[in-house]
């Protein structure tokens, strides 16, 4: 069992189908075609999902400021519980779907597919926030990497949806334009956005960076396991369950003190 995980998580294809395409195994687990990720794939990555890089991902917290305000989360400990909850059950395990739908759809040239997922993305935003943070985004996103690393994915998307893109949609064209497997992504993908609400809880609690780097290695087999699900899983298995952080996104719009815009 560990050696069939590593040789997912490194790509390792069960079947091939072609240069780009990316194969469904008897399970449903998407397996890229390479063994490896080349260097200028990993260097893509790398980029994209830099808190560095412009799409402003450093001023939202998708509701965890108003959490800390209420008092639900004030230690490390209680900030890994609610993001095991985010990624195991809530907005990261959503992203992470529509990411692989997205990711499929766009790979395999199936425009209504894509087009359904790029609508549902939007639908499930719980607030206004929540739909502000996941489409300002991914607009951000579609700009900068379209002017820096162009790819014909990004025209045709532009071509067959007027309307919002989001963050997760974003990123999984570009991967899919760029040739970049899918599992690499998402779990790259999925990283960063757990990274960026650690990077929040540490603000906003305050905790030292050693105690965020904890976080963060707790939350490594919460990532892997949440990015498993998503590539066995259907467009209809996207939802949430985390009632708590939908509200606390929804409370935040009405927060009288706030240091992100979600």
């Amino acid at each position: 069992m560990a050696k069939k995980r590593v040789a997912l998580l490194r790509g390792v294809s069960l079947q091939k189908r072609g240069p780009r395409a990316a194969e469904a195994t008897e399970t449903g687990v998407c397996v890229g075609d390479r063994a490896d990720v080349p260097p200028s794939s990993l260097y893509r990555l790398m980029a994209w999902l830099s808190p560095a890089y412009p799409v402003g991902a450093f001023s939202y917290s998708s509701g965890l400021e108003w959490a800390v305000e209420a008092g639900d989360v004030t230690s490390a400990s209680e900030l890994s519980g609610w993001l095991q909850s985010l990624l195991t059950d809530g907005a990261g395990y959503c992203d992470a779907v529509l990411f692989a739908r997205s990711y499929r759809a766009c790979s395999s040239g199936d425009e209504r597919a894509l087009c359904a997922v790029a609508e549902l993305a939007a639908a499930l935003a719980p607030s206004r926030e929540r739909f502000l943070e996941t489409t300002a985004q991914g607009r951000a996103f579609l700009d900068v990497t379209q002017a820096a690393w162009p790819c014909a994915a990004f025209d045709h998307l532009s071509k067959i949806w007027r309307g919002p893109v989001a963050y997760p949609l974003a990123v999984a064209v570009a991967a899919a334009g760029h040739d970049i497997p899918l599992e690499q992504t998402l779990a790259a993908y999925l990283q960063a956005l757990a990274a960026n609400w650690i990077s929040a809880g540490i603000r906003l609690i305050p905790l030292g960076q050693t105690d965020g780097q904890r976080v963060t290695a707790l939350l490594e087999p919460v990532v892997a396991d949440a990015a498993r699900r998503a590539l066995a899983a259907s467009l209809e298995d996207a939802g949430s369950a985390v009632f708590r952080a939908d509200i606390a996104a929804m409370r935040h719009e009405t927060q009288y003190t706030r240091l992100f815009r979600s």
